[in-house]
């Protein structure tokens, strides 16, 4: 009775592990009310392990039933037969549970596959026509995209059933005398041969089938071709011998079937074997030898003309797939000097040149702004626009490896959460080098007004806590006296641990006892675990694939961060396939993480969703953004309810959205060589880019995109937007330069592109960092920086930008102390044409590389102009109340200018120059208004600024 006992406890322990999991998974989705998802998914997968499941154990429990009902009623006397008579004699007893074993163990390894498929059933359920066809079959995309894959896995799955039931009944054939490979006679029964002649006519009607889809998947089928590695579609060979083949070895296929469902009538094996044996010679000939002729003879000698056309096709699904057609480009040749006038349309570019690289001053923030030491900013810091200014910012997350005693309280009761944002100006730094914060400070104080500041989910928050019961206090954090500021969580979110099984379940979960028993958990505790964005939107959204660098947004009283989620399809035709993981790699990708779905090949993508994660509550909200995309729709009908309109956004959150870096990585990768339209061009493959080294890292990866504000030629105005540049394939000067609108508004992800021509002498970013390196000036410079101060110099980012009809080239040089862990902006890099300077601050390396253009910079917005008294009065002799007001605006706007000016903020000084011609205009129709007889109000300009664009 205690063996039983202990056996019976020990049965249900196992079984307690094995449903906590998806107990504790059930309880997490109910407390981000994403419970459907979760019941969706479960359920689809259990009806799918059910249905393929049971399927698979009848169809091969049916043909061992049947096998062994075929047996013939006398075995023949031999030496096989009897030593197959102690198996036969040994299985007797168990014959039916041996049955129902073998059946329900397939089954249940079928089913387990089945469920697996849960995405391909669901796409095929909820499709969503594209609205195009394709250029071969004139089918809707979403045949293939949605359809064709699920009748791939039922043809599969088939094939598995007969192969298994084929396997299974060859051997109870064998055991009971159906087949013999010994003895005189025949080697096989009526029975036997009857059985085994139809499920190898089942077998060559699924072949036939399998042909007939064969031809539906030649406009996906993916192979190398013009150094594309996915190219995906027909092409001449395929449309003109493979097609046809697969047509021809259909139709064969049909007809050796029903030769082998004719054998059990005819009784012999002749007719269906010969017809097996003709079907395999037709597959090599037609389906192997042929189109191999036709290559060799027909394509090879005048190839260019017979592949043109189909090379242009998947030129066409390419491009639209992956949402570049619409790119808009444009020649440009570049100057190497410029002039005032040239310059002068592209002030706010050189005013918002980022100064302050997000992925070097990590370690700055953090000497700076931590504050404590179980608090840390991430390694590569973001950048989103506030107030019209390019801001660099870095959530203050906790880090549980600076808190001096890690015990199991301190780790998850009483350091739980991070404390506030960090901002500095992307464009200034103060007099020694370090960023002029806009928020700062703990709490954090400044321009970003009062929110929430608690960071309970964040990108470095990997573990869990527990906490909000009664009684339950946090370390908020320590002041400056040293005294522990408490707190605690009232955020609503996380799992209730007031059920003892529910406790019993997450300590099982995370291989914690002390959360079973521990007394520190009082009434009302709550765990939250699952911290991260990435995880948590992952988790609601299974469809979406996340781009590996969330974002903080302040918004509305919140801090939360943004996701961009993509739906991705490896179903479009003609489209060539790519790997996310690989595309999306630069010198980077190790610091800002990588995408969730890396593995991934796909050949259709969209950044069909904006995802929001609150940093105290930790909800999660998902919000359409590409109304038209048919993958999004499709999901949307498979889990209603999850993905709210476009129109919900947020109107204080809109600003904020960007276009995303991973999906312009995969477009950039592929506009290498789909920047060419033409086929003819294409295929002489005279014109391929390729994405540039970095110059300032020892990685040998590829320069990531930046985030600037940039005016492109065509452009009225500077906008933010994620650019990249373009070196030609095997060499090193600039072939192009692109940049994608990146803030919402109707002009969002317009792409345009500015190649370069051939022969134009513009350095690519290794030419120009080897050009700032061979320098002499520059070099003796950089030399006595390093030996005179003792400290190691870092790169920032390498800047190309569109200025005054040529390339400007910007690097900011820092300072990293032998001793110090932060590194300190001390010069900046510039590069025009064949101008070289390094100097101490952005004006005056613009003032030596422009010479005198630099202050055409200044028209745009102009010098501050000195308001001058219009020394005019009212008929009674007084100066009216609105002229006065007028005025004194007018001088504050002036003095706000100049203090700009002498700070070095560009977008300050346009924001004052722009509310001095406001009050100025004020100030004439006040005066018009008050019908004085003199002259209006005149400015009288200031001296300009002597080294400033």
């Amino acid at each position: 009775m205690l063996l039983l006992t202990l056996g019976v406890l020990a049965a249900l322990f196992l079984l307690f592990v094995l449903v906590s999991g998806l107990w504790t998974d059930w309880l997490w989705f109910k407390s981000v009310d994403y419970s459907s998802v979760f019941r969706s998914q479960l359920l689809t997968k259990a009806a799918l392990f059910a249905v393929f499941g049971v399927l698979m154990a009848v169809v091969v429990g049916a043909n061992i039933w049947l096998a062994y009902r075929l047996r013939p009623p006398l075995a023949a006397m031999s030496v096989e037969q009897q030593s197959l008579d102690r198996y036969r004699m040994g299985i007797a007893p168990f014959r039916r549970w041996a049955l129902i074993g073998v059946s329900l163990l397939v089954g249940a390894a079928a089913g387990a596959a089945a469920s697996g498929q849960w995405r391909t059933w669901m796409l095929w359920t909820n499709e969503t026509p594209f609205g195009v066809k394709d250029s071969q079959f004139h089918l809707d995309v979403s045949y293939y995209a949605f359809e064709l894959p699920w009748y791939e896995f039922l043809l599969g799955f088939a094939f598995s059933a007969v192969i298994v039931s084929l396997l299974a009944s060859v051997l109870v054939h064998y055991l009971y005398g159906g087949l013999r490979l010994q003895g005189p006679g025949r080697r096989a029964s009526r029975g036997a041969q009857g059985h085994l002649a139809v499920l190898l006519g089942v077998f060559v009607l699924l072949k036939a089938v399998a042909y007939w889809l064969d031809r539906y998947a030649l406009v996906v089928k993916t192979g190398s071709y013009k150094q594309v590695d996915g190219w995906t579609g027909l092409r001449y060979v395929d449309a003109n011998a493979f097609l046809p083949a697969k047509t021809i070895l259909f139709f064969v296929a049909i007809i050796c079937a029903l030769l082998f469902f004719l054998t059990p009538i005819r009784r012999t094996w002749a007719p269906a074997l010969i017809g097996f044996g003709l079907m395999a010679l037709s597959a090599v000939l037609i389906g192997g030898v042929y189109p191999a002729i036709v290559q060799q003879f027909q394509v090879k000698p005048n190839e260019q003309a017979k592949e043109t056309p189909y090379i242009q096709k998947n030129i066409d699904a390419t491009r639209q797939a992956y949402g570049i057609s619409a790119s808009e480009s444009q020649p440009y040749d570049p100057k190497v000097t410029t002039s005032a006038d040239a310059v002068k349309p592209d002030a706010q570019t050189i005013a918002d040149i980022r100064l302050l690289d997000p992925n070097v001053v990590s370690p700055t923030f953090q000497q700076n702004e931590a504050l404590r030491k179980y608090y840390a900013f991430p390694r590569t810091l973001d950048v989103d626009r506030y107030g019209q200014q390019d801001t660099v910012l870095g959530v203050r997350e906790l880090d549980l490896s600076g808190v001096q005693q890690r015990n199991f309280i301190n780790d998850h009761f009483q350091y739980t959460h991070g404390y506030g944002v960090v901002a500095a100006k992307g464009n200034q730094v103060d007099k020694n080098g370090n960023p002029v914060y806009t928020e700062q400070s703990l709490p954090t104080t400044g321009t970003l007004g009062t929110y929430e500041q608690r960071v309970y989910y964040g990108e470095k928050t990997a573990g869990y806590s527990i906490v909000g019961g009664a009684g339950m206090s946090e370390i908020d954090y320590t002041s400056e006296s040293g005294a522990v500021q408490s707190f605690t969580y009232n955020g609503g979110s996380g799992v209730s641990l007031d059920n003892a099984l529910t406790r019993a379940a997450y300590a099982v979960k995370f291989a914690e006892p002390q959360i079973l028993y521990s007394g520190a958990i009082k009434d009302g505790a709550r765990i939250l675990y699952d911290r991260t964005p990435k995880e948590r939107v992952e988790k609601v959204a299974p469809w979406l694939s996340i781009d590996a660098d969330p974002y903080p947004v302040v918004q509305g009283g919140r801090l939360v961060w943004v996701l961009d989620g993509y739906t991705t399809s490896d179903g479009y035709p003609f489209s060539s396939k790519t790997t996310l993981g690989d595309v999306t790699k630069d010198s980077l990708t190790d610091q800002r993480g990588r995408t969730l779905t890396a593995v991934n090949k796909v050949n259709y993508i969209r950044n069909s969703v904006k995802a929001t994660v609150d940093a105290y509550t930790g909800e999660v909200t998902l919000y359409q953004w590409d109304e038209a995309d048919p993958v999004l729709k499709t999901w949307m009908k498979a889990f209603p309810g999850t993905v709210e309109a476009k129109t919900a956004i947020p109107a204080d959150l809109l600003p904020h959205l960007r276009y995303p870096q991973d999906l312009f990585k995969v477009q950039r990768d592929l506009l290498g060589q789909y920047h060419m339209t033409d086929a003819t061009s294409f295929f002489n493959g005279t014109d391929i880019w390729q994405v540039p080294i970095d110059p300032t890292t020892n990685s040998g990866e590829v320069q990531p995109p930046y985030y600037l504000t940039v005016r492109m030629p065509d452009q009225q105005d500077a906008t933010f937007s994620l650019t990249t540049s373009f070196v030609p394939s095997g060499r090193d000067n600039l072939a192009a330069f692109v940049a994608v609108n990146a803030d919402p508004g109707p002009d969002y992800g317009t792409m345009r592109i500015l190649k370069v021509p051939t022969g134009s002498s513009a350095l690519g970013p290794k030419l120009t960092q080897a050009k700032l390196n061979s320098d002499p000036a520059v070099a003796n410079q950089l030399t006595l920086l390093k030996t005179g101060t003792d400290s190691d110099i870092e790169y920032g980012n390498l800047l190309t930008l569109p200025v005054g009809g040529g390339f400007l080239n910007v690097e900011p040089v820092y300072l990293l102390g032998r001793s110090a862990k932060a590194p300190v902006l001390q010069k900046v890099l510039a590069v025009y044409g064949n101008s070289v300077a390094l100097e101490d601050n952005l004006a005056k390396a613009l003032e030596k590389v422009l010479s005198g253009a630099a202050s055409g910079a200044t028209t745009t917005p102009t010098a501050p102009t000195t308001p001058t008294a219009p020394g005019t009065t009212t008929p009674g002799g007084t100066t009216s109340p609105e002229l006065t007001k007028a005025l004194a605006a007018a001088q504050k706007a002036y003095d706000d200018a100049l203090a700009a000016q002498r700070a070095g903020d560009w977008a300050a000084y346009g924001v004052a120059q722009k509310a001095l011609g406001d009050a100025l205009k004020a100030a004439a129709d006040a005066q018009a208004k008050s019908g004085a007889p003199t002259s209006s109000p005149s400015p009288s300009a200031s001296p300009p600024p002597s080294a400033s664009p």
